[in-house]
Formats: structure tokens, C-alpha cells, sequence
């Protein structure tokens, strides 16, 4: 994996160290992300956002903790950017 010291800006490597929201196929996972690589990205503090409420609101309407680190493949991820809160 890639870690913070070895970035190049690009792509989702350019949000290491940030806190990032991932909308994926089947849901939207947010965290730090702390490690990337070809097939897989790893959150550290990350959760699970089952509803998100309004988007520019500053919380998760429901969002619950997973056990850190967390991966996710890269493959289902359609979307992501800095996480609102």
C-alpha cells in the first residue's frame, strides 16, 4: 500500500491523510484515509453512513462505526471526495 509519505496528488492518493466520504455500489463508508493502492483503499476511524441527511448539513444523520482499519475495494467505488464532517 501506499502510504502518506509516498503520494503523488493524484487521484484518491491526493486525499491521503484527509477524511473522505466513498459512495460505493451498495453503500457509502467515511474515515481517514490512510492507505491506497491498485485494489483497495484503507480507512482508519471509518464508518458506515446508512442515511446521510442533508449533504451540507455538518453530520451523519446515521452513521455507525466499523473496526479500524477498514479496505474497500476500489472496484466498487463510484464516487468520493472530503467527507462533511
Amino acid at each position: 500500500m501506499k502510504r502518506l509519505i509516498e503520494t503523488t496528488g493524484e487521484g484518491l492518493e491526493s486525499y491521503l491523510g484527509d477524511k473522505v466520504c466513498l459512495f460505493c455500489f451498495n453503500y457509502i463508508y467515511t474515515g481517514v484515509l490512510s492507505g491506497v493502492n491498485d485494489v483497495e483503499v484503507e480507512l482508519t476511524d471509518p464508518m458506515i453512513v446508512y442515511e446521510t441527511g442533508a449533504l451540507a448539513s455538518g453530520e451523519w444523520k446515521d452513521a455507525q462505526p466499523l473496526p479500524s482499519p477498514w479496505n474497500v475495494r476500489t472496484a466498487s467505488i463510484e464516487s468520493w471526495g472530503k467527507a462533511k464532517c
